[in-house]
């Protein structure tokens, strides 16, 4: 019989209510609350403190506070990795990023959703799909990633998009919900 979290990692309907993801949750929080609460020139604390959240090296990796996330463990990154000020990542499943990655301001990612049967929202049933975004891809501020979504390489996501559904290598894709408007050639 699988965990809790098992079934979680591999998207299947989990109760978000396990104790095990509860205290990593907390684990993870504690974290992120010493991350957000440094000071500005502080960023050696801070890469310390990412390194521990996001379990891999960030030597090149530069993500501005505030930043908040589930459990740190399933966001990785790639080389080069740039997120700017209040983003959220809530990864219940994979959020995998390329190398040469521009997060703007107050961009959220979710693997998380859940039920469209309140019985079943009511039992804390949730699921988590991945979500993959490819190298030299820009995603402009306010824009939010939903669960699933695969985003190609060399791509631009206009600020403000919502992007329910993949988007293919090299391209320039906006709006709610985001599609692709034109080529982005190299």
């Amino acid at each position: 019989m699988k965990t809790e979290k098992e079934k979680m990692l591999a998207s299947e309907p989990y109760n978000s209510s396990d104790p095990e993801l509860e205290t990593e949750l907390l684990f993870a929080r504690d974290l992120i609350y010493k991350f957000n609460t440094t000071e500005p020139r502080q960023v050696d604390l801070r890469k310390s403190i990412l390194k521990t959240l996001l379990r891999t090296d960030v030597s090149d990796t530069y993500i501005e506070p505030p930043f908040y996330c589930d459990y740190g463990y399933n966001v990785k990154i790639g080389k080069n990795f740039n997120t700017n000020f209040d983003c959220v990542f809530l990864d219940s499943n994979e959020i995998a990023f390329g190398d040469n990655t521009l997060i703007g301001p107050g961009v959220h990612i979710y693997t998380s959703g859940h039920p469209l049967s309140g019985e079943e929202r009511n039992k804390y049933l949730e699921f988590a799909k991945p979500v993959r975004i490819g190298s030299d891809v820009w995603i402009g501020g306010r824009s939010i990633i939903l669960p699933g979504v695969n985003i190609g390489n060399n791509v631009v996501i206009g600020a403000g998009s919502v992007v329910a559904s993949d988007i293919p290598d090299n391209s320039i894709a906006v709006g709610n919900p985001c599609k692709v408007i034109k080529e982005n050639k190299i």
